[in-house]
């Protein structure tokens, strides 16, 4: 019969050990940069989605629109 301190003792042991196998499963992680180059996703105009589908000059008219709603004096009619 184990005693309450072997019991401890021995879930510390299992515990430092479940720690020290997922440890060794982890891979390196490198980056391979190319001087000059940017390898990420190429970026598109805000205007280029779907409300609008290019038309900037609507993209536009849209953006000021929605400023002119967060003005607190033309909002409540003074």
């Amino acid at each position: 019969m184990m005693t309450p301190k072997t019991k401890i003792a021995a879930l510390a042991f299992g515990a430092a050990a479940m720690m020290v196998i997922a440890g060794c499963g982890e891979r390196p992680q490198v980056i391979s940069y190319k001087q000059g180059t940017y390898q990420g996703k190429a970026d598109q105009p805000p205007y280029a989605a779907a409300p609008f589908n290019g038309d900037k000059a609507l993209w536009e008219r849209d953006i000021r629109n929605r400023t002119q709603n967060q003005n607190e004096y033309r909002r409540i009619g003074s």
